[in-house]
């Protein structure tokens, strides 16, 4: 059946809350539907009760022991399959879309994160709750359509629509998200996730860079000043005294360019001081492939969103530099609305994935922590080309309203 038709079916009054019509035929196509969805009604609920206050029965009973509550959470799991299974079969016999929920995610690592997470899943108890109801009210069903078959066709259709709209509002009410607060709740704690495991890793980054770098050096330029101190104490300087001093201030510039690094890898100085344009004409500078910058932004957002506009386009530049093998690429940021939004393209190779271990995934989730979007259209043979975008979050004291205007452009 096509979604126009769909569309056009009395259901969908109903759905509206505007009265039925009478049906176009005494039998339609629709009405037939409805009928085989009323009678299939009976087998399934029966199948899907007994089931259900087996699995209750033995959960609760062993749920003093090690498994009677993981034998609860994997029942919870299938409530949410037999979910999946009644939307599926609702949306083709009566025309009903109702959205999937939000998938499980479990808010910790391992068993105990996901066995939790499975018991105070609502998604799951309204399923359960779904197969609870329905046995009373698909005996009913079951008895009222099989006796109009044989003595009530003139009444047929009529009942066949209200007794499968009853249905229809059972659908949407048990088994659709119940509200789209659950929706963003779910999505914002898996963002929570996602933020928390970026976080631990910058700083095992941080120290990493600290440890083997600058760290390092600063140690040998210790120990060469100490015996250089030594052998001027004890009169000894000669010609590898100055050596030990030269080299040890190589060392220091080394240690300072090193910490400017991984400072500017924590929070560039010049974007704090003058905002994206510079700072990401500065990437570009540093990119080995020629890149064209414009940015152009009538006010500075947020530092938070400067941040991560700034880290995202430092990362896909690198994978420029690293495995597109273009000629030229260009970057691009302008305010539409509430929205701050980011191009990145190169004619490059192409064939760039989400999973392909090029941290595409990772910026994907960077950006759906602050409800930010991450589009990547790279074909095989080129050219890439990498959408985002983030809400707009103004600085204290910036106008509320604001839009496109001049901004930083330049050119490597």
């Amino acid at each position: 059946m096509t979604e126009s038709s769909q569309l056009t079916d009395p259901a969908d009054d109903a759905r509206d809350g505007v009265s039925l019509p009478p049906p176009r035929a005494p039998l339609s196509s629709w009405t037939w539907r409805e009928i085989g969805y009323l009678l299939a009604n009976f087998p399934l609920d029966v199948v899907a009760f007994v089931v259900l206050v087996v699995w209750l029965a033995a959960g609760l009973a062993l749920s003093v022991t090690v498994v009677g509550v993981p034998l609860l959470a994997t029942g919870l799991t299938a409530c949410r399959q037999y979910g999946r299974l009644e939307r599926a079969r609702a949306r083709s016999w009566l025309g009903v879309a109702v959205d999937e929920p939000s998938r499980l995610r479990p808010r910790e690592h391992g068993f105990f994160g996901w066995l939790w997470t499975c018991l105070k899943d609502p998604v799951a108890w309204r399923h359960a709750l779904f197969a609870f109801v329905r046995l009373p009210w698909g005996i009913l069903t079951f008895a009222v359509v099989l006796v109009s078959l044989f003595v009530g066709w003139p009444v047929l259709p009529w009942l066949a629509r209200w007794l499968s709209n009853v249905d229809r509002a059972m659908v949407r009410g048990l088994l659709s998200p119940s509200d789209e607060l659950e929706r963003r709740i779910a999505e914002l704690e898996s963002d929570r996730v996602a933020v928390t495991d970026t976080a631990a890793a910058d700083l095992r980054r941080i120290e990493r860079d600290l440890h083997d770098g600058a760290q390092a050096r600063l140690v040998a330029l210790a120990m060469g000043l100490g015996l250089a101190k030594e052998k001027l104490l004890e009169g000894r300087a000669d010609e590898s005294v100055a050596a030990m001093v030269d080299e040890a201030h190589g060392e220091v510039k080394l240690a300072l360019q090193e910490l400017r690094d991984l400072a500017r890898g924590i929070h560039p100085a010049i974007l704090t001081d003058r905002g994206l344009g510079p700072a990401l004409a500065s990437l570009a500078g540093r990119c080995t492939v020629p890149v064209t910058t414009s940015v152009d932004l009538a006010e500075r957002p947020a530092a938070a969103i400067e941040g991560i506009v700034y880290f995202t386009v430092s990362e896909l530049l690198q994978n420029v530099s690293k495995h597109s093998a273009a000629r030229q690429a260009s970057v691009e940021v302008w305010r539409s609305r509430d929205r701050l939004l980011l191009q990145v393209r190169d004619d490059g190779k192409g064939g760039a994935r989400l999973d392909g271990g090029s941290g595409m995934a990772g910026l994907a989730d960077r950006l759906g922590s602050v409800d930010g979007l991450f589009v990547l259209d790279s074909p095989a043979g080129g050219p890439t080309r990498v959408t985002a975008e983030v809400p707009w979050r103004p600085r204290p004291g910036e106008r509320p309203e604001g839009g496109r205007g001049k901004g930083a452009r330049g050119r490597r």
